[in-house]
């Protein structure tokens, strides 16, 4: 009797996750760790919000066996090889004070420059910086983060009826968003700030996250993506060895794709923006 070979998860040159938020209420930790249980890459990139200490400050932790299988599954991919870089954000802002560290396989730093396969420099920052611009303040946008926090609570119950119906993951919250014109407003100007400030730098694209909304698109000659987050979305980006950009579900599926440059490869590293 043969044994069936096993197969292997496509490798990555590098991946890209943000918005985990551990700790709060509306993590999907479970998903998340599944995920990088069947990750093989080079680099990965933990853009901001991994740990959501602001949450567990101003409110009680939610930490539990799946945030530590996550915690778990990282260390492993350290173990097989692979290089972590931390982009701390808004909600883990304690942690941008150890930018500039270097522990083995892991570095912490404010903003990064990633350089792909086919040698497009993409800035790698969570997005927090581009709040002035994008955010008007005022009550009506603290009406929004609570009606937000309550249509998270909605999404969670949702979800777990359609678990016990045998349905897939469906996310509530982001399209109630895609319903309201102020929402996609506002994550409009959000692009717009990412794109100015990788145009501004001299650069290809912008890698980013904070908004809770992944995208992967092209504008005026300039990369816009957003891996998402692991409230709502539930997704990452990733870089095939060539250069090509994908946004994936959590289940590994190709949302969105933008090809390599047409041209000699190149080996330059990443640095610091």
């Amino acid at each position: 009797m043969t044994s069936t070979p096993t197969v292997l998860p496509p490798r990555r040159r590098a991946v890209f996750v943000s918005d985990v938020h551990l700790g709060s209420k509306h993590c999907h930790a479970s998903e998340l760790a599944d995920f990088l249980a069947g990750l093989r890459c080079d680099r990965l990139y933990l853009v901001g919000d991994i740990v959501d200490l602001w949450w567990m400050a101003q409110r009680r932790a939610r930490w539990g066996a799946p945030h530590n299988r996550v915690v778990e599954a990282l260390h492993a991919l350290r173990r097989a090889g692979t290089e972590l870089v931390y982009v701390p954000g808004n909600h883990d802002r304690p942690i941008r004070r150890f930018c500039g560290l270097a522990l083995p396989r892991m570095r912490v730093r404010r903003r990064m420059v990633h350089v792909t396969a086919d040698g497009r420099r993409l800035l790698v920052t969570h997005g927090d910086d581009y709040d002035g611009i994008t955010h008007f303040g005022g009550l009506q946008e603290r009406f929004g983060d609570w009606l937000y926090y309550r249509i998270l609570t909605g999404n969670q119950w949702l979800n777990r009826m359609r678990r016990l119906a045998g349905q897939r993951y469906w996310s509530l919250s982001e399209f109630l968003k895609r319903q309201s014109g102020a929402a996609e407003r506002y994550i409009e100007r959000f692009v717009n700030a990412g794109l100015d400030d990788a145009r501004r730098r001299g650069l290809d694209g912008i890698v980013c996250g904070h908004i809770h909304r992944a995208a992967l698109i092209q504008r005026d000659g300039l990369i816009y993506a957003n891996d998402g987050d692991w409230v709502e979305s539930l997704s990452a980006l990733v870089e095939d060895p060539d250069g090509t950009l994908r946004l994936l579900s959590h289940t590994g599926e190709t949302r969105a794709l933008i090809a390599p440059r047409q041209h000699d490869q190149t080996t330059q590293q990443p640095r610091a923006a």
